[in-house]
């Protein structure tokens, strides 16, 4: 099976925003080449090769790297290598039952209160879901599934759990982009997704919920055939 598509491994031409931090945008443009894989497990970052890609001094590269390595997403050797690490399948699933624990939640206080729910929202967010599959556009349909469970989240007035959730989420991001090109494996993403917003509208919280555990364990579910596909990407 071929990678899914995904930008070169190098950085957008266009200069740091001078009005923001530079460590936190070398931190969440190194993020976005990780979880999307143009950076794949086992790429080396080096320190010095940033610097001169960013126009940045050492400190901001190092803070950025750090912050990487807080989330396991990059493997620090003092003074030798810094590198991609490999998808940690442990970290991967504590990250599924974090997310899995509060999105049932979520979905059931959305559909106990249907008339405030932002479906229409939602459903927008699938159709465009929906343009990206039919083009095989993987990067953006992965931005926009982001998008969709993001909503749930602050209309339930939650957005903070979803800051916690995506912090902890880089293992089983990286694995459901591994899992994203499968035959098949959108259109089952689509299908979830306007179930779960179809239950919410209805009122029906059981429906949602059911949906949901559904959606959000089909990755696991398929573990052996990721790992049988891309042993060296993952450990654990």
């Amino acid at each position: 099976m071929a990678l899914p598509a995904t930008p070169p491994a190098s950085f957008p031409p266009e200069r740091l925003d001078p009005s923001r931090r530079a460590a936190p945008q070398v931190f969440e443009r190194l993020r976005d080449q990780i979880i999307g894989l143009a950076l794949p497990p086992g790429a080396p970052l080096s320190r010095t090769a940033l610097q001169s890609e960013f126009g940045l001094s050492s400190t901001p590269i190092r803070d950025a790297l750090m912050r990487l390595a807080e989330e396991g997403l990059v493997d620090v050797f003092p003074q030798h290598a810094t590198l991609v690490s490999r998808i940690d399948v442990g970290r991967a699933q504590q990250a599924q039952f974090l997310r899995q624990a509060l999105e049932l939640e979520i979905v059931r206080l959305l559909a106990l209160a249907p008339a405030a729910a932002p479906t229409d929202d939602l459903y927008a967010l699938i159709a465009q879901q929906r343009r990206f599959a039919k083009d095989g556009d993987f990067a953006s349909f992965t931005v926009v599934d982001n998008a969709f469970h993001e909503r749930l989240y602050t209309a339930a007035d939650k957005h903070e759990l979803w800051t916690l959730v995506r912090s902890r989420s880089g293992h089983i991001d990286r694995l459901r982009r591994l899992h994203l090109p499968s035959p098949g494996k959108g259109q089952t993403i689509l299908r979830h997704h306007k179930q779960i917003v179809d239950a919410i509208a209805a009122g029906r919280p059981d429906e949602a919920q059911a949906h949901l555990r559904e959606h959000l364990t089909g990755t696991l579910s398929d573990l052996a055939t990721i790992r049988s596909l891309w042993p060296d990407y993952l450990s654990g």
